[in-house]
């Protein structure tokens, strides 16, 4: 099997970069890893959302990259069948392509109000009404995947690639305070709870770098 590198940038701020790195783990591919430091031009301006296109994660295969998260998710499923990122079932695997594609598309309004800060905390924050809409949207998707595949993940009983996709909106939610129903905040506590993320949480505990544009409420 050829080489494998995972190029991401902060571990506290960059949702793309949790994505794929929660990818790499779930596929089981050993892989290693390259981060940018913070202050590179390029890695500020996607975390701070004012990048056209998101350029890490990188993954290099060999000699080839893959820079779009979806698409690496759809490589490692190939490579990695046997780690089933996607369902095996080929109305699940369709319906978590669809979810999936929503939130890589879309989502606009949350990503701008709650960026992404693992190591913030910010008790009763006021949501705005278009974020409010994305999150009513993201619980919909959350209730309706559970309780078609009864849980205790987005597709059963074991962890997917739409889990890895929507890992940082959890994080977000908890950073921001945000309430949520029984069935959700529960599937919240279970994403918290998995290893790879409780390794992520804490190596992004450890970071020094910090981005003042994110460190302000508003």
């Amino acid at each position: 099997m050829p080489t494998a590198t995972l190029t991401i940038s902060s571990k506290n701020y960059s949702s793309w970069s949790l994505r794929g790195w929660l990818l790499m783990k779930l596929s089981g591919v050993p892989f290693e890893e390259i981060t940018v430091d913070p202050d590179d031009a390029t890695a500020r301006e996607e975390i701070l959302l004012l990048s056209p296109s998101i350029r890490v994660p990188c993954l290099t295969y060999g000699d080839f990259r893959i820079w779009d998260t979806l698409a690496i998710g759809e490589f490692l499923n190939e490579i990695a069948p046997d780690a089933r990122l996607l369902p095996a079932d080929r109305l699940s695997r369709a319906r978590c392509r669809s979810i999936c594609g929503e939130l890589h598309s879309g989502f606009n309004s949350l990503r701008a109000a709650l960026p992404m800060n693992l190591k913030g905390r910010f008790p009763r924050f006021k949501v705005w009404s278009k974020a409010q809409g994305d999150i009513a949207r993201i619980a919909e998707i959350w209730r309706e995947s559970l309780e078609l595949h009864g849980g205790p993940y987005l597709f059963g009983d074991a962890l997917s690639m739409a889990d890895a996709m929507y890992a940082p909106v959890v994080t977000r939610l908890r950073t921001y305070d945000v309430a949520l129903d029984p069935l959700c905040e529960a599937y919240c506590d279970r994403i918290l709870e998995w290893p790879a993320m409780q390794e992520w949480i804490e190596a992004a505990k450890l970071e020094k770098d910090e981005i003042e544009e994110l460190e302000v409420e508003f």
